[in-house]
């Protein structure tokens, strides 16, 4: 299963913002990584700018990028707008919902969670972390020690993290469910998703 390992501050560094979360090195260095330094960099084209915005998703999400093109053609097919479909789409992958629901501390967590078996779907055990999750799907954790301890263990180190109004959680039987599909204004992206949206349409 195909996932970045590289260098995550450089790649945060580069686009800008904290991609893979909260980092002290991020603060001091908020310039883009080079042998120069923090120099003045030229204003970059309609082109680069959607680059930019398309890997601040891409990398969010921990999608390789045949993935997230996918997703875009699959947005591209669905009536309304593209832009608010692909959003919908990343949100209400498997591995997004453990990870929104406080199950995994970070998404790449999550991911690693849900490829290692430890996350049921109404029920059915489901291994592939871009599962799509339907409305009113339900979502838990096996009935096994490993993964209930795991799941309870992130549970405590997650509270301070505010769980979506669509979806709700069942702490104490470490189930969650997706209410409804999230509205545009309630994802709040890291990226200009039109502009992904005009970088992929070129």
């Amino acid at each position: 299963m195909a996932r970045y390992t590289g260098p995550r501050v450089r790649i945060s560094r580069r686009l800008g913002v904290p991609i893979f979360g909260p980092s002290k090195y991020l603060e001091r260095r908020n310039y883009p990584p080079g042998v120069h330094g923090p120099k003045s960099r030229r204003k970059n084209s309609d082109y680069a700018v959607g680059l930019i915005e398309k890997q601040k998703l891409r990398f969010f999400y921990g999608l390789q990028e045949r993935q997230f093109r996918n997703v875009y053609e699959r947005a591209l097919r669905m009536r309304g707008v593209t832009g608010e479909k692909m959003l919908q789409i990343l949100e209400g992958r498997l591995d997004n919902l453990v990870y929104h629901a406080g199950f995994a501390l970070t998404r790449a967590a999550a991911r690693q969670l849900v490829a290692h078996g430890h996350v049921r779907v109404n029920g059915r055990k489901v291994g592939i972390p871009s599962f799509a999750v339907r409305v009113n799907d339900v979502i838990d954790i096996r009935e096994h020690t490993k993964s209930k301890t795991v799941a309870q263990k992130n549970l405590e180190g997650s509270t301070a993290r505010v769980v979506p109004d669509w979806i709700i959680v069942d702490r104490d039987h470490l189930k969650a469910t997706l209410l409804r599909v999230p509205a545009r204004d309630e994802i709040n992206p890291i990226a200009n998703e039109q502009a992904v949206v005009e970088f992929y349409s070129r």
